[in-house]
């Protein structure tokens, strides 16, 4: 699944880049930020594979972004201005979109994308050690080793650890995307758990080192879960 980040300050673009994303099943936005603050934020949490970022933005623009990231993630700009195409190359884009972005224009800079991730090494290709959720109005980051469990409520997804249980407003889809895979791993609809809690395994259900039983859903029956 590639974990795409969409940086503009227009939220038109917004929704023509998620509808690009939305015509590929690999491909899940992870988070539609509108300034390169809030980018910023986001690319801290190690869940994002690439960025789709505009240049002119309020503030600070998407090249002073880039810039001023040690390590950024594979980027493909997109911008109404052609000038910056040499300086965006320069900082190694993968691609530079004008607007408007046609569908083949976008499809084609994923796979460039999808070259360049798997030319890295797997010591560049780290899973992320947390994960960023909106709890009320507020972003709160949360440590995967202390999160036994995710349960989907509604729109919402209740997040159980080592630090109580906490609401956070996210989809168990968007969740599971942003996780890694050999860690945590979902085993109902409603249930995503982390498989180094798993204290016991029954046909039906596992105990989590908390206490906590959880079901296991008919599709996902018959997989060995403990390591």
């Amino acid at each position: 699944m590639l974990r795409v980040l969409i940086v503009d300050d227009e939220p038109h673009a917004h929704d023509v880049l998620a509808h690009h994303c939305r015509l590929d099943p690999d491909v899940t936005v992870v988070g539609n930020c509108h300034s390169a603050a809030e980018a910023l934020r986001m690319i801290e949490t190690g869940c994002v594979d690439l960025m789709f970022l505009d240049i002119r933005m309020p503030l600070f623009d998407g090249l002073a972004l880039l810039r001023g990231l040690r390590t950024p993630p594979l980027t493909v700009i997109v911008s109404a201005y052609q000038n910056h195409a040499l300086e965006g190359f320069d900082l190694d884009v993968v691609d530079y979109l004008v607007k408007p972005v046609s569908a083949s224009r976008f499809a084609a800079a994923l796979a460039k994308a999808r070259r360049r991730i798997a030319e890295q090494p797997a010591s560049e290709r780290a899973d992320p050690v947390d994960i960023v959720l909106k709890v009320d109005r507020t972003l709160r980051r949360f440590r995967l080793v202390e999160i036994s469990s995710f349960e989907a409520q509604g729109n919402f997804v209740n997040v159980v650890g080592t630090q109580g249980s906490t609401l956070a407003t996210a989809t168990l889809k968007s969740v599971r995307a942003r996780l890694p895979s050999a860690r945590f791993v979902q085993i109902h609809r409603s249930f995503i758990v982390n498989r180094e809690q798993i204290a016991e395994q029954q046909p039906d259900k596992v105990r989590l080192a908390d206490g906590q039983l959880i079901p296991i859903g008919r599709s996902y029956r018959g997989t060995r879960l403990l390591k």
